[in-house]
């Protein structure tokens, strides 16, 4: 009976084999078939820039790879700005129609895209943007555009930023589940909730002045493009001016109110066509295959961008996690690379594991020996995510960019109360007066306590090292302006932890101007398995969303967001330097 139950398992498992096989097969002669016909590009288009799925840095796959983009979850932010840079020089592309956005990503990287659509209107040619409805980053985006439209019983959110924290000492002391916090930096927000049912004065001080800063670089770039005022925009935000399109209209924030067909209209009467029929659109992703083929920066010399991203974890890592593994891999390869005359890191990352975060320092200083390192800062640029980039050359961060941050915690869960609640009760044996330093079961000890602060101390000083030296600033001097307190970019200019405000492609020019480059080409680090691939390799992945999706659907977002906060606390190991990750700037 056994043998027939595995027999028949198996001509299943090899029937279900050959079944994935062959239809990949069929994707991919299809893809094959019909790739010349998605990046082909009529003549008189209009580029259709719809963002709808996550935006990263960098996706890290071959672009020459016919199952490139296949079960990819995002989109990558250097593809889309390469995108817009050969559109604008593309005489088939009339313009840019910013169509239905709900832009998952970061106010840095939008900003980067929209100094890109304003780069690209210096072409002469046209940008419209429309919307159903604008949530508020959508909004900021499209404001670059020459005109924008919203649908007649739209909604235009438009009314300031803000953030919430949770705080969960009462649920500890409900559930009998403490975490045992001990940490540097007065400002070390990403722990306070453990310790505090509410804000803390410092902390509410950094993140209101954070918001401030943030919004008035979004307010100015609006002001700009829309001709309104910056406080006639933050009083259009606090009386919700734009709340209506009848409203949003007397604002001045959108030009008029229209149905779609509408508004295909304008793109008509823009291309010089009849009817809407006639417009010829190019998708983003159709366009991102044809021009990934456009080389723009050419030259035998080369300058290496590694692409850092994510949260800072000991090991290998990944395309959404820093594992000093991939990563020093990157970096090596770009500084033996006698072709590559300067490395650009970019570095988008909340922090996370200082010995992880050290190490990379570590290879960053060795490149920093033989040729120019500049970094460039993403979306957050904090805690390990600045340890990492403080050794370099220059530092440019967006205005937008959340950097600084610099101190470190630990954090150890204990559960005392819950094991004496529910009759658990621990003993220890050990050979030696420290053998049993610490127990789940059992209080800290202080002498257990003592050692952990030990090793923060010297953290913390190594951290405010390792920044004094790259920025050149006295240790009273990083001190000042460290304690885990987190900048803007433009904050970070003014207080020394940051040279330049720009993008990518400033820090790029900056390294080759650094290394003696007029010409260059660009090598992009480190390269990651396809989502294809990684679809292949774990087919249980569809499941691990799907009972994630299950969960959230039971309990809702907000215990949900707990939930994921807890586990990721307890997958932390070591002393952290990272900053309170969770924060949601709405």
């Amino acid at each position: 009976m056994n043998f027939l139950r595995n027999f028949l398992a198996s001509i299943l498992g090899s029937l279900f084999a050959f079944g994935i096989l062959f239809v990949m097969f069929l994707i991919f002669i299809s893809l094959v078939g019909a790739s010349e016909d998605e990046a082909s590009v009529k003549k008189n288009s209009v580029l259709e820039l719809q963002l709808q799925r996550p935006i990263s840095d960098y996706t890290g796959t071959n672009e020459v790879d016919p199952f490139a983009g296949i079960f990819e979850q995002s989109q990558g932010l250097d593809e889309i700005i390469h995108a817009i840079e050969v559109a604008k020089n593309d005489e088939r592309i009339k313009g840019i129609s910013i169509n239905n956005n709900f832009i998952i990503a970061g106010l840095a990287q939008t900003q980067a895209i929209r100094k890109s659509l304003e780069d690209f209107k210096s072409a002469g040619k046209f940008i419209y943007a429309y919307a159903d409805f604008y949530m508020q980053r959508d909004y900021y985006l499209a404001s670059v555009a020459d005109s924008v439209f919203i649908n007649p019983v739209g909604v235009l959110d438009f009314k300031g930023l803000s953030t919430e924290v949770l705080y969960y000492k009462d649920l500890q002391e409900k559930s009998g589940i403490k975490m045992e916090v001990i940490r540097h930096g007065k400002y070390k927000s990403a722990v306070e909730p453990y310790l505090e049912n509410s804000m803390s004065e410092d902390n509410r001080t950094q993140l209101s002045e954070l918001l401030h800063s943030l919004w008035n670089s979004m307010v100015t770039d609006i002001s700009r493009n829309r001709s309104i005022t910056e406080s006639d925009l933050n009083i259009i935000a606090d009386t919700l001016g734009g709340r209506t399109p009848e409203y949003a209209i007397k604002s001045g924030l959108i030009d008029d109110i229209l149905f779609y067909d509408e508004y295909e209209g304008k793109l008509s009467n823009a291309l010089g066509v009849t009817t809407n029929k006639d417009i010829n659109y190019s998708t983003l992703d159709e366009y991102v295959k044809y021009s990934n083929k456009k080389i723009l920066k050419k030259g035998d010399d080369k300058i290496a961008i590694v692409f850092a991203q994510g949260e800072i974890f000991y090991g290998e890592g990944g395309p959404d996690i820093i594992g000093q593994g991939i990563i020093n891999e990157a970096i090596i390869k770009a500084r033996e690379d006698k072709k590559v005359k300067a490395v650009v890191l970019r570095v988008n990352s909340p922090g996370g594991s200082a010995l992880t975060s050290d190490i990379i320092w570590r290879e960053v200083a060795l490149t920093k020996e033989v040729k120019p390192v500049v970094v460039s800062m993403g979306n957050v640029a904090a805690s390990g995510g600045y340890y990492i980039a403080a050794g370099a050359d220059k530092i440019f961060a967006e205005p937008t960019t959340i950097t600084g941050s610099i101190g470190v915690f630990g954090t150890i869960p204990n559960l005392t109360e819950l094991a004496g609640d529910i009759g658990i009760n621990a003993e220890q044996v050990g050979t030696n007066a420290n053998a049993i330093d610490y127990s789940l079961f059992e209080p800290m000890k202080e002498s257990f306590k003592n050692q952990v602060q030990e090793s923060i101390e010297d953290t913390y000083q190594t951290f405010l090292e390792r920044v004094s030296q790259g920025r050149n600033l006295t240790m009273a001097q990083v001190d000042s302006v460290a304690q885990g307190r987190v900048w803007s970019g433009t904050e970070a200019v003014e207080v020394g932890l940051v040279d330049e405000l720009g993008n990518l492609d400033d820090a790029i020019k900056a390294a080759a101007e650094i290394a003696g480059l007029e010409t260059y080409g660009i090598r992009k680090f480190p390269k990651y398995k396809s989502g294809f691939e990684r679809f292949m390799e774990d087919l249980e992945g569809a499941s691990v969303q799907f009972k994630e999706t299950l969960i959230k659907k039971e309990i809702g977002d907000e215990a949900f967001m707990i939930l994921k906060e807890l586990q990721s606390f307890k997958e932390r190991k070591r002393i952290q330097a990272r900053m309170p990750f969770a924060l949601d700037i709405k």
